[in-house]
């Protein structure tokens, strides 16, 4: 199936008074001559007309692909304040929960093919009741399913290397914990079901039929045979044990590790393996990072539904000047395109 016989992408606008107005803006003219990647955006035609583009209201998802060469096709929901750029605004946040809740609805319905999410401020949401501790974990309750079963979604962050034709992807075990936490939140069980649903995603969403996964250790010289640090073979040995002697698992699991993170980065390196799983925040995302600080995408793994972002906040402080950078936007759009095809033949 091709991917103009497929369902449009759809975009959640985010915060209206971060960049993300802006940047589905800049998406938009840089992709309105590629049919593929047509996106409608869930958000208020109004704030978008004021990006200096033409904006076409539309009814239904369906209409995204005819008006995309002419005009950003948006679905439109009006906010009920007006907009300062770089000003959040608690009045916003029902505003941005229901365009969140929209896009997630027409994936399940089968009338979008993915949603891809600009960048939202959680301290917003949480002045309107919001419970949820991000993004992520809210898209998770609103994929559970008739049982009430909320599915575990993992976090993997990927950034191209055009030069070496080898794409990172490194997948967080731990996300926005302080550094002093980590430890305890680690149990080989929870490496073991990350692992489990990376290994998934990676021949579903990114079409490897045999994936290689490395585990990167926790600890300085991944522990040094427990002299700094015993985490490695208390936890991360035993769940890589597990995982390559399990053979109840649908298919078998080729993961290696824990190796010292100083040595996994570097391009040799990151031959070795398809994706590597990551202990904590900064452990991932500091590489990747370094090797594309503008292009990176946050892909959401083990949804029923496709879902990517941009790997960057809202971006208040830069908001209305008009110098936001929607190479991550755009990568996110290629992305979501991409898996979104992928399942489509799976």
């Amino acid at each position: 199936m091709s991917e103009l016989s497929l369902p449009p992408l759809v975009m959640s606008l985010g915060d209206p008074a971060g960049t993300g107005p802006e940047l589905a803006a800049k998406a938009w003219q840089a992709l309105r001559d590629d049919p593929t990647l047509a996106f409608a955006v869930i958000g208020d035609a109004a704030l978008l007309t004021q990006q200096g583009i033409p904006v076409a209201r539309i009814d239904d998802a369906e209409e995204t692909a005819v008006v995309f060469p002419e005009a950003l096709p948006v679905l439109d929901r009006p906010l009920s304040a007006a907009v300062t750029p770089g000003k959040p605004d608690t009045a916003h946040g029902r505003h941005i929960v229901a365009w969140i809740r929209e896009g997630v609805e027409l994936c399940k319905a089968g009338k979008a093919r993915a949603l891809v999410t600009c960048p939202i401020a959680k301290s917003v949401l949480y002045a309107t009741g919001f419970k949820f501790p991000g993004h992520t974990e809210y898209l998770a309750d609103l994929c559970k399913d008739a049982e009430g079963t909320v599915p575990h979604p993992v976090m993997m962050l990927t950034a191209p290397d055009a030069a070496n034709a080898c794409e990172l992807r490194v997948v967080l075990a731990t996300i926005h914990l302080p550094l002093a936490e980590v430890p305890a939140a680690l149990s080989a069980a929870l490496l073991i079901q990350l692992a489990q649903i990376t290994h998934d995603a990676l021949i579903r969403d990114f079409g490897i039929d045999a994936p290689r996964l490395a585990m990167a250790g926790l600890n300085p010289h991944a522990g040094e045979d427990g002299t700094i640090g015993r985490e490695e073979i208390d936890i991360l040995r035993p769940a890589i044990a597990g995982l390559q002697n399990e053979s109840r698992l649908p298919s078998e699991i080729d993961i290696s590790g824990p190796f010292p993170a100083d040595t996994l980065f570097h391009e040799e390196a990151r031959r070795g393996y398809d994706a590597v799983l990551c202990m904590y925040h900064d452990q991932g995302l500091i590489p990747l990072k370094t090797l594309d600080f503008w292009g990176g995408v946050n892909i959401t793994l083990g949804l029923p539904i496709v879902r990517t972002s941009p790997d960057h906040g809202t971006g208040f402080a830069i908001a209305g000047k008009g110098v936001a950078r929607a190479d991550s936007l755009i990568n996110a759009i290629r992305a979501a395109n991409r898996i979104a095809a992928n399942r489509s033949v799976a």
